[in-house]
């Protein structure tokens, strides 16, 4: 797999329309930088979450488990700032690549869902999903409203009354849908890194998956 550095002239860009025209099977791993032209700040940057909320202290899953409502302000924050937002034309040209059958799938560590929102198919979410809300004790999975994040008080689920979680994987859980990544980068001989340094695992692993 060749490694092209990121550079802004016109000979790099001319070198990484090459490689890409080249490639048998291409895909992309998207992280927080990609959704920042659409208004979404990324979490670690100056203002993002992470420096009001310690991820330690709120976005583990033994926090949840002991206390919801305070993981909750957490999610509520992030929720908020999710709401309203679009694709901008990142997302959208990822979309239109696959649809022209020039790129099989993409991995995305962010939680926003603006992949599908502009088209995009194959996604495979490895942070999970802010667009649902899971019950950890019956197993109930519902779509998440606007409300859920504007509300003083934890949703709970409507079967078993136990308080709803985001569909994301917090600090202490598994990621999700691994062994399908595995599946789609072992097929493919180029990957798009887009919005991430991936300097930390498991996306950090990801691109030596790409044959």
């Amino acid at each position: 797999m060749k490694t092209i550095t990121p550079k802004t002239d016109e000979t790099h860009l001319a070198e990484a329309v090459a490689v890409f025209r080249s490639a048998l099977s291409a895909a992309a791993l998207t992280g927080a930088g990609i959704s920042v032209g659409s208004g979404i700040a990324d979490f670690r940057s100056p203002g993002g979450v992470w420096t009001v909320f310690a991820p330690d202290e709120y976005a583990t899953l033994d926090v949840f488990l002991r206390h919801p409502a305070k993981a909750w302000q957490l999610y509520r924050e992030i929720g908020k700032s999710l709401i309203g937002k679009k694709p901008n034309c990142a997302h959208e040209v990822l979309a239109d690549l696959e649809t022209s059958g020039l790129l099989k799938g993409l991995v995305t560590q962010n939680v926003d869902n603006l992949h599908q929102a502009a088209g995009s198919r194959n996604v495979l979410e490895i942070h999970g999903d802010h667009q649902h809300l899971q019950c950890l004790k019956c197993g109930q999975v519902t779509p998440v409203a606007k409300e859920h994040y504007l509300m003083s008080a934890v949703p709970s689920c409507g079967r078993c009354s136990y308080p709803y979680k985001p569909n994301v994987v917090l600090f202490g859980e598994p990621v999700r849908h691994f062994d399908c990544i595995e599946e789609l980068l072992a097929g493919c001989d180029l990957l798009l890194v887009i919005g991430t340094s991936a300097g930390v695992y498991p996306a950090a692993g990801l691109p030596a998956l790409v044959k």
